[in-house]
């Protein structure tokens, strides 16, 4: 066999076939760039996610980041070990040539569901779903990425709702110079950073503004400023927000102080850390 020929072989036997190791049970909620599924591994009969990413989104994606040897979602997702974040068993690329990964399949639903509905059931648990969420941010920025879009879509309750766990890694990148440069305008519109919105140099602190908002809104329902589905609701961030005590009178002041230095629009009064937001709730016990 020609030394080219085997080579494609050795490949396409690394590549998944989907329908023959997977039933697909159920598809869930998809995002623009992917579609995601429950699915049962037919070699273990595990019960597993599967995401399975659209490839010419995919690589137009990537395309913005040419020359500067981004890895994978996949690459970064199996990097990441915390309790708070899905766990990523498996990815690579599909027969039809479409990145894959496979993850823990988390039984409940995303918080943004739980507020658009205005849930009772986060009464006495927002501080535990708010301390979770920043530590799994803190690991994510550890590991030396910027997640970029973090929201409350990117958050599930899982284990009965106990516990809140972080997913989709598909904006994150290393948190290095040429990935901080201006003009990669990535994200959820509602939570972006000032600094993003109007394409200036980035770090992680742009992650512990979108964090600040998802708080203030785990908290209040609300958002500190106009809601909006494109980036002109956006524009609205580098202005005072709205006083998170305005909505809830009875929380915490030391959260609520908290929360609003992560919202802080000037990113160089902002809190510079979502390791130094936890230290400033440490102390806090209640909601």
């Amino acid at each position: 066999m020609p030394l080219f020929d085997h080579l494609k072989t050795i490949l396409a036997s690394r590549q998944l076939n989907v329908s023959r190791r997977f039933a697909l049970l159920h598809e869930a909620i998809s995002g623009t760039m992917s579609s995601f599924y429950m699915a049962r591994d037919l070699n273990t009969g595990q019960l597993v996610g599967l995401k399975i990413l659209d490839p010419k989104k995919t690589v137009a994606f990537e395309a913005r980041f040419k020359g500067l040897e981004k890895p994978s979602e996949g690459e970064i997702a199996a990097q990441l070990k915390h309790p708070n974040i899905v766990e990523t068993l498996e990815y690579g690329v599909t027969t039809e040539m479409a990145p894959y990964l496979v993850m823990e399949f988390l039984e409940g639903p995303n918080m943004n569901a739980v507020l658009a509905s205005r849930d009772a059931s986060l009464d006495g648990r927002r501080l535990h779903y708010i301390r979770q969420a920043a530590e799994a941010l803190a690991a994510v920025h550890e590991a030396g990425f910027i997640h970029r879009d973090v929201c409350p879509r990117n958050f599930m309750l899982c284990n009965k709702r106990e516990d809140i766990k972080l997913i989709d890694f598909g904006l994150t990148v290393p948190a290095t110079r040429w990935f901080m440069q201006p003009g990669n305008r990535t994200g959820t519109p509602n939570y972006m950073a000032p600094e993003l919105v109007r394409r200036r140099p980035t770090d992680q602190r742009l992650d512990v503004f979108a964090f600040g908002v998802t708080a203030y809104e785990f908290c209040t329902f609300e958002l500190p400023w106009l809601r909006g589905t494109t980036g002109m609701a956006a524009m609205t961030h580098d202005q005072p927000p709205a006083d998170i005590l305005a909505y809830r009178p009875d929380l915490n002041p030391r959260l609520a102080k908290a929360i609003h230095a992560c919202i802080e629009p000037e990113v160089e009064k902002r809190c510079p850390s979502i390791k130094e937001f936890l230290k400033m709730i440490r102390t806090v016990t209640e909601e």
